[in-house]
C-alpha cells in the first residue's frame, strides 16, 4: 500500500482532487435543476401547501426564476417557471410570483455569491422554530452546516415587506442558511445543487436534534474537526453528485417529461 504512511492532510487533499473529476453529475439546464429541486424537496418533507419559494439567478442582472404562486412543489416543471424582476413583475411566463419572494431580492443584492435561494416550512425545522431554538450541529452528516446556519429570533410577520428583507438578509450574513423563529428555513447557496442538498440536510439535522434532545443532552463536537468535515462535505463536486442521486431517485418514480 503506497499511501499507508501518508498523513490525513495528504489523503484529504488527494481525495479532493479525485472528487473534482470522478463523481457523477447531471447535464441539465438551470430551469431543469430548479424544477427537480422543487420535486426533490417535496419528497423530503418540505411540503407545506403553497408556502415556500425557490429562486435562481437567470444570468441577467436583477432577474430570477421562481415558481408560479398557486402550485405546490410537486407540480413544478421547468416550463412552468416564471422569470421575474426585483419588483416581482413577471418578465416571462404566466401568473404571479409569491409576494414573499421580496426578501430573496434583498439576499441577492447583499450576496453576489448566491445563485439560488430556497425558503420552505419543513416539519422538524418548523418545530425548532416554535421553540425559538437554533440548530445544533453535532453529527458528522450535519457538519456541512457547521457555523453556517444563522438564527432569526424575531418573527416579523408575513415576509412581504422590505423590513423583512433587511432582517432576513442581515441574519443570514455570510452564512449559507438561517432558521427563522416561528416560521421556517432559508438557504442561500452558490449553486442549485448545493442549495438543494443543504435544505435536505438541515431538515434531517433538525429531526435528529429533536430526537436527541428528547433522550438527553447533546454533546458538542471538536470545532476543528467539525470545520474539517464541513469543508470536505461541501465540495462542489460532492454537492453535484448528491443532487444527481436525489434526482435519479425522483426520476425513477415519474416520467422525465413531467418535470423536465
Amino acid at each position: 500500500m503506497q499511501t499507508l504512511h501518508d498523513s490525513k492532510a495528504e489523503l484529504i487533499e488527494r481525495g479532493k482532487q479525485q472528487i473534482k473529476t470522478a463523481l457523477p453529475r447531471l447535464d441539465l439546464t438551470l430551469r431543469q435543476k430548479l424544477a427537480l429541486t422543487c420535486r426533490i424537496l417535496f419528497n423530503h418533507g418540505h411540503d407545506s401547501g403553497l408556502a415556500g419559494q425557490i429562486t435562481g439567478r437567470t444570468g441577467t442582472p436583477g432577474t430570477f426564476y421562481t415558481q408560479q404562486l398557486g402550485y405546490g412543489f410537486d407540480e413544478i416543471t421547468a416550463a412552468s417557471l416564471l422569470v421575474v424582476d426585483e419588483d416581482l413583475q413577471v418578465q416571462e411566463g404566466q401568473g404571479m410570483a409569491n409576494p414573499a419572494n421580496r426578501f430573496h431580492a434583498w439576499i441577492y443584492r447583499a450576496r453576489p455569491d448566491v445563485q439560488c435561494i430556497i425558503h420552505t416550512h419543513p416539519t422538524h425545522v418548523s418545530a425548532l422554530s416554535l421553540l425559538e431554538r437554533p440548530l445544533r450541529v453535532a453529527h458528522m452528516d450535519s457538519c456541512m452546516l457547521y457555523e453556517d446556519v444563522g438564527f432569526l429570533a424575531q418573527w416579523p410577520g408575513v415576509p412581504v415587506g422590505n423590513e423583512e428583507g433587511r432582517l432576513i438578509s442581515e441574519v443570514l450574513g455570510s452564512k449559507r442558511a438561517a432558521i427563522l423563529a416561528h416560521h421556517g428555513l432559508v438557504v442561500a447557496g452558490s449553486s442549485v445543487e448545493e442549495t438543494c442538498v443543504l435544505a435536505i440536510q438541515i431538515e434531517r439535522s433538525a429531526r435528529l436534534q429533536l430526537l436527541a434532545e428528547a433522550a438527553g443532552e447533546i454533546r458538542d463536537i471538536e470545532p476543528a474537526l467539525a470545520r474539517e468535515a464541513h469543508d470536505w462535505i461541501l465540495q462542489p463536486a460532492r454537492s453535484q453528485a448528491s443532487f444527481a442521486y436525489f434526482a435519479r431517485q425522483l426520476l425513477k418514480t415519474l416520467p422525465q417529461d413531467e418535470v423536465l
